[in-house]
C-alpha cells in the first residue's frame, strides 16, 4: 500500500505556521474589508504608534506585533519529511502533540505586556449571560478554535469586557484595554494574552 501524506498533520503544521503569522492567513471577506489579513488585519491603515501615545489614546496594534520576532514555530520540525507519514503511522501522532505542545507554549512579546492597545479580531465565546458575551477569546482569523484548530496562544486573547458584549460567535469587533502577558487554558484554547477590555465595538474597518 502506497503511503500518502497526512492531511491532519499538514493542516496542524499550516496552521501553526498561518497563525505565528509567518504565513498569509486570511480574514472573512464580510464583514472584515477584503484587503485585511491575520497580520495586517487594518488594510495597512494604522496609526503611527508616537503620536496616539502623545494623545495618551491606546496604542493600536497588529496581530504580528504579538510574536516575538526571534520566535520560529517550524524550527522544531524541521529535517522532518511529513509526506513519508500516512494516517496510522504512529509518529503521525506523535507529531500532532508536538506541534500542539508548540502551539500552546507559543512565547509572548514582554515589550506589550501592561500597555493600553486596541486591536480587531474575531469572538469565540466563552461565558455569556442574558443574551451578552462575557467572556470570549479574541483570534485573529475567521473560523479559528471553531471550525479550525486554536491559532499558537500568542495569538489568542482571554477578554474579559467591562460591561457585556452583545455579539455572537465569530463577530468582528475592535477590542480596547491594558494587554497583559497572562496564560490562560480555556476549552476553545490556551491563550497567551489576558485584556479587561474597557470597550468592545463592532469593526467597521481601518482606525477608529
Amino acid at each position: 500500500m502506497t503511503k500518502t501524506s497526512t492531511p491532519r498533520v499538514l493542516t496542524a503544521l499550516s496552521m501553526l505556521l498561518a497563525g505565528a503569522g509567518l504565513a498569509a492567513a486570511a480574514w472573512a471577506a464580510d464583514p472584515a474589508p477584503k484587503d485585511t489579513t491575520a497580520t495586517n488585519p487594518l488594510g495597512g491603515k494604522t496609526a503611527p504608534a508616537a503620536s496616539q501615545a502623545a494623545s495618551g489614546q491606546p496604542r493600536q496594534i497588529s496581530w504580528e506585533e504579538l510574536v516575538p520576532k526571534d520566535w520560529d514555530p517550524a524550527k522544531a520540525f524541521k529535517g522532518i519529511d511529513l509526506a513519508s507519514l500516512d494516517d496510522g503511522d504512529p509518529r503521525a501522532n506523535e507529531l500532532l502533540m508536538k506541534m500542539q505542545e508548540v502551539s500552546n507554549n507559543a512565547p509572548t512579546n514582554p515589550a506589550l505586556n501592561g500597555v493600553e492597545v486596541k486591536i480587531p479580531g474575531f469572538i469565540v465565546p466563552l461565558e455569556e449571560a442574558k443574551g451578552e458575551v462575557t467572556e470570549f477569546l479574541l483570534v485573529p482569523y475567521f473560523g479559528a478554535c471553531i471550525h479550525t484548530p486554536p491559532p499558537p496562544a500568542n495569538q489568542i486573547l482571554h477578554v474579559i469586557p467591562q460591561k457585556g458584549a452583545k455579539f455572537r460567535a465569530m463577530d468582528t469587533v475592535w477590542v480596547t484595554g491594558k494587554l497583559q502577558t497572562l496564560r490562560n487554558d480555556s476549552m476553545m484554547g490556551v491563550s497567551g494574552y489576558h485584556v479587561k477590555a474597557s470597550s468592545v465595538t463592532k469593526y467597521s474597518g481601518g482606525a477608529k
